[in-house]
């Protein structure tokens, strides 16, 4: 039995080894995407065995949960983090695009294209909900500001449907102004980081930056 705080060599050579296994997925991802990830290849790298390796990690799936709720939860703390009392949708959206543009392999396994056969266990799913979470307690804020509290009905179609579609807000209290605030920030946004990280602006002649920046005060509007 491990003593709490204290870890036995065994269990310190078993965390390094897994951390070491996930930096060569990443650089796998990086070279050929999540779906190419292979635990032989990146065994062979590590001059192991496939069977050796997988006393580890019990699987692929295994390991692209751990890479994709380590990146989940690394978005989510630096969203805590920005969400700080009096914070806005903006500063929130800043430091999204920082996070993105750190790593933008991390960015794309979340937000990319779905690594086919996979699929997410509840714990990742409850991560993203606390993002979701604190974009929703920044938009409500911003509409008590312009004097839309929790009561405020409907406006528009799309914030009667969210009203009574709302699964995606995880339980939030907000009113429908906020839902459909929070959700075209969501949306919006991650259109333009997806385009910028994949390349697409590239040779445009613009600084992608400044049409974020654009963006985001057209959503605080």
């Amino acid at each position: 039995m491990t003593v709490a705080g204290k870890e036995t060599p065994r269990e310190r050579y078993r965390a390094q080894l897994r951390a070491e296994v996930k930096e060569r997925a990443w650089e796998q991802i990086a070279a050929a995407g999540a779906p190419g990830l292979s635990l032989n290849a990146i065994a062979k790298q590590m001059g192991m065995s496939g069977p050796a390796l997988y006393r580890y990690f019990a699987g692929r799936d295994e390991l692209i949960t751990e890479l994709i709720r380590d990146a989940y939860r690394s978005l989510a703390d630096t969203v805590r983090v920005a969400a700080a009392p009096g914070a806005d949708l903006a500063q929130l959206g800043r430091a999204l695009r920082a996070w993105a543009l750190d790593d933008p392999q991390r960015y794309f396994l979340i937000y990319g294209t779905p690594v086919p056969g996979y699929h997410a266990p509840d714990d990742i799913t409850e991560i993203a909900s606390e993002i979701m979470r604190s974009l929703l307690d920044a938009a409500q804020s911003d509409g008590a500001v312009a004097g839309a509290d929790s009561d405020t009905p409907a406006d528009t179609p799309l914030e009667a449907h969210l009203a009574e579609h709302r699964p995606w807000a995880a339980g939030h209290p907000a009113s429908p102004p906020a839902l459909r605030r929070a959700l075209l920030f969501w949306t919006r946004l991650h259109g333009i980081l997806s385009l910028e990280l994949a390349g697409h602006f590239t040779g445009m002649g613009f600084d992608p930056g400044e049409l974020y920046e654009n963006e985001l005060r057209h959503l605080a509007q």
